[in-house]
């Protein structure tokens, strides 16, 4: 059976709707950054989204090829995820998708190389004959975080938002946004499928002890 990090892993990808503090381990990921609404049709997020599919999936059957990658085992492509900013705000304003910048993300296991990501490449340059420049090799490790399991419309993530900074006050942690700690997504639900009331989105936050 394949390897399912979702399943493996429960702590980092099916939290409770409730806060919980995690400590997130580094990770490698494929990634496209991009700026503008992830809702035009015609933008580039849902481009950025089609490029990262056709990497994950050269990666995961590449066993089927002559590219052996050392330590392979066959797993389930990650959900994808997504690291959102705003500059000059202070938080997400969805009032004005247009203006987020973001970094999309799908993980890939350890096994995976920067030698192999750029064999991966190459490979879906070729088959796709698609423009892959922009996608890069990206190792996050986020640290200390609050997140949560929110179950809605993404346009109500304030509400979801807004319960897990008032848990870590609780706590003695404040949240730690940065230009290198980020607003992060993981969406386990297919938008495209699924009705808005619906929808399953991690959200985790980056967090630091309270300066007093």
């Amino acid at each position: 059976m394949a390897f399912d990090y979702k399943k493996e892993y429960k702590e980092f990808y099916i939290p409770k709707a409730k806060p919980t503090i995690v400590s997130i381990p580094k990770m490698n990921y494929i990634a496209v950054r991009g700026l503008g609404d992830p809702n035009d049709e015609d933008g580039d997020y849902k481009a950025a989204i089609r490029l990262l599919y056709a990497i994950a999936f050269t990666i995961k059957m590449s066993k089927k090829g002559n590219h052996r990658i050392d330590g392979y085992f066959d797993y389930v492509v990650p959900p994808l995820e997504g690291f959102w900013w705003q500059n000059g705000v202070d938080g997400i304003d969805y009032a004005h998708k247009e203006k987020f910048h973001w970094i999309s993300v799908i993980r890939v296991p350890d096994f995976v190389t920067e030698d192999d990501f750029r064999w991966a490449v190459n490979e879906a340059t070729e088959k796709k004959k698609l423009d892959f420049s922009n996608v890069e090799f990206l190792t996050v490790e986020e640290g200390l975080c609050v997140q949560c399991m929110h179950i809605g419309s993404y346009d109500d993530e304030p509400d979801t938002v807004t319960m897990m900074h008032e848990f870590i006050e609780q706590q003695g942690y404040e949240p730690d946004i940065t230009d290198k700690r980020l607003h992060h997504e993981i969406y386990l639900s297919d938008a495209r499928k699924v009705a808005p009331e619906k929808l399953k989105t991690v959200i985790r936050h980056p967090i630091r002890e309270k300066h007093i």
